[in-house]
């Protein structure tokens, strides 16, 4: 078991190598860099709460479900983020690329990760041509992540299935 951890271990590094050194180039850098803030606490929470009180249903109801979602997804990312302390990729590997003001907390789970697929979720199920455009998105707040030398692969997939799962579970158990 010890040596699948470290093969996983490497296989996340060398994922996260590729992505934040082999991409880079001022294009992504400025997109990414804008994007990635889809995920954060300020713009989920605005664009659901704008959502609920601007629009009409089924727009009103379904960002009322992702609000919620968005609030209880939180709770095991914090949870996770005390259980498995691990430090961003960028203070442990030489060479990272990174940006202004970066996180210093822990990494593990992406927590932009989480928001973005809570909130885009409950919009893809309920109405489904939204995918088209909000898939896309969220999987480029997830990468972005990594982009910007935040986050392992890892802490963005378990960011993804923490998020999904939520909203999917919140959508299901909705009254």
């Amino acid at each position: 078991m010890q040596r699948l951890f470290v093969k996983l271990t490497h296989l996340d590094q060398r994922l996260f190598v590729a992505i934040n050194t082999g991409l880079h180039g001022s294009f992504l850098n400025f997109w990414l860099f804008y994007l990635t803030h889809m995920g954060g606490a300020t713009f989920t929470i605005a664009a659901t709460i704008l959502l609920w009180i601007f629009t009409p249903d089924p727009w009103r109801h379904t960002a009322l479900i992702a609000a919620a979602s968005l609030a209880i997804s939180h709770i095991p990312v914090a949870v996770a983020k005390k259980t498995y302390p691990r430090v961003r990729p960028y203070l442990t590997l030489p060479g990272t690329n990174t940006f202004r003001d970066p996180l210093t907390d822990h990494s593990f789970p992406s927590g932009h990760t989480t928001a973005i697929f809570s909130v885009t979720m409950p919009f893809m199920v309920m109405e489904p041509m939204t995918s088209f455009i909000l898939a896309p998105i969220a999987m480029l707040v997830g990468l972005s992540r990594i982009y910007l030398g935040l986050h392992y692969p890892s802490d963005v997939l378990a960011g993804a299935v923490i998020g999904t799962g939520v909203a999917l579970g919140t959508v299901a158990l909705w009254p």
